[in-house]
């Protein structure tokens, strides 16, 4: 909510913004709280479509009463409606405005006493009705609006994150190319019995219904306002990833440089995502940290920053291979490439720890409570952990994990590497002071 919101009422003394959710069905689907705030409002708001489906005067309906399409871009829509902030002002959206709508958007923006929401049915809402689902039971997902922005085959990924056998999926789709993206998303990856549904122009005279396996999809006049439901099959084999426990480390391309899996369970651990956090992995390698934190909780973000070219491909390429595309990875060498980023929930440092400056760094950009874990194999990032541990504190551990392998006609341990873990929690307001 903006910090100097003022409540702005009517002057019949209610709020003077008004917040309607409209389907396909256009005013016949509204309630009379609904049709009352539209015929009330001096302005109202909405996509070309939804205006397309008010008549042109409705019953109490100001004589002045001015309709106007969203601009373009959506943002300048904020700076138009509350410049109107006193009059009496409807806006438009979709189903439920709250549900991935206009009206979150906007309740943001507002103080409480300033705006009301009446909602009406949502389309996941009425394709869970038509398909005899428990929306409950569905996982609803709308894979546009990233930010940074992605483009629509890159947005889709995230479809992979949810990918389990019998999952229900509800997909609010982009446009009209998002049923046959999602299709080959799907044959690619093994998953082409999945059965999709797609639903057009749900709740309005012009409702459609299609369904086919993604093997076998190939529908192609699609209406650009869809919906897509997805019973996943998966394939022959299909191993499940988990979200909250470290994956396999065949599940990541990568050129050595790579936290594995066991060590990477206890560094996760002592990272301890929690939701819409921000990790920053400095010196990424292959990405499996960020991306295995952005996995673990829905809203998890992470920066990947890595020096080499050819990682900050693999990067991107497992981050959406393992449906977080929106993983950011910032190019350049730390300490310089961690200027202007902003601050950090929990930093992991794989790399660089005996460089000046990169540790320093990272604890001041830190916010007071958040955690700071780095991994030592070699002698001298050992004593790098030790004299910091003195400066900031924290524990150490070590660890060394063994594999059984074959030892001539018999089996043995074949040790890795120990890796020494430091794991410290910034208290208060304190940091480093850079040298």
């Amino acid at each position: 909510m903006s910090t100097n919101a003022q409540s702005a009422p009517t002057a019949g003394g209610g709020p003077w913004l008004s917040i309607v959710g409209i389907g396909e069905d256009g005013p016949a689907g509204l309630g009379k709280t609904a049709l009352g705030a539209i015929a009330a409002a001096e302005w109202v708001f909405g996509a070309r479509r939804h205006l397309e489906l008010l008549p042109t005067h409705l019953d109490g309906q100001g004589a002045q009463q001015r309709r106007e399409p969203w601009p373009q871009p959506f943002d300048l829509a904020f700076e138009r409606v509350f410049s109107l902030r006193g009059s009496a002002v409807c806006v438009l959206a979709s189903g439920d405005p709250m549900w991935f709508g206009a009206g979150a958007k906007l309740a943001a923006r507002l103080a409480p006493g300033e705006y009301r929401v009446l909602p009406a049915l949502s389309s996941t809402q009425l394709a869970a009705a038509r398909l005899g689902w428990p929306l409950q039971d569905a996982t609803v997902l709308r894979p546009v609006s990233a930010d940074p922005p992605l483009a629509p085959e890159l947005a889709l990924t995230r479809v992979r994150l949810h990918l389990a056998d019998g999952a229900r999926l509800l997909i609010l789709s982009a446009d009209a190319r998002t049923p046959g993206l999602l299709a080959e998303l799907l044959r690619g990856d093994g998953w082409g019995a999945s059965v999709l549904t797609v639903f057009e122009r749900l709740g309005g005279p012009a409702e459609r219904r299609r369904e086919a396996a993604a093997d076998h999809w190939a529908e192609s006049d699609i209406d650009p306002l869809n919906l897509i439901a997805v019973v996943c099959r998966a394939p022959a084999g299909w191993r499940p990833r988990p979200r909250r426990t470290a994956l396999p480390d065949d599940a990541f391309s990568h050129d050595g440089q790579l936290t594995k899996r066991d060590v990477r369970a206890l560094t996760l651990s002592r990272l301890a995502p929690g939701p819409g956090e921000l990790l920053w992995d400095v010196g990424a390698g292959c990405g499996s940290i960020g991306i295995e934190w952005m996995r673990s909780e829905d809203g998890c973000r992470a920066l990947a920053i890595e020096p080499d070219a050819g990682r900050r491909g693999m990067i991107a390429h497992n981050a959406a291979a393992l449906g977080v595309p929106e993983l950011v990875v910032v190019a350049g060498r730390a300490p310089d490439a961690l200027a202007d980023l902003p601050a950090p929930d929990a930093v992991f440092i794989g790399g660089g720890l005996t460089a000046a400056g990169i540790a320093e760094r990272c604890w001041a950009a830190l916010r007071p409570g958040g955690r700071l874990v780095a991994n030592a194999v070699t002698l001298q990032s050992e004593a790098a952990l030790a004299a910091l541990r003195a400066e900031i504190g924290g524990a150490l551990t070590r660890v060394q994990a063994a594999d059984a392998a074959p030892l001539g006609r018999f089996d043995g341990w074949r040790p890795a590497m120990p890796i020494t873990i430091l794991a410290a929690t910034k208290p208060g307001d304190e940091s480093l002071v850079e040298t």
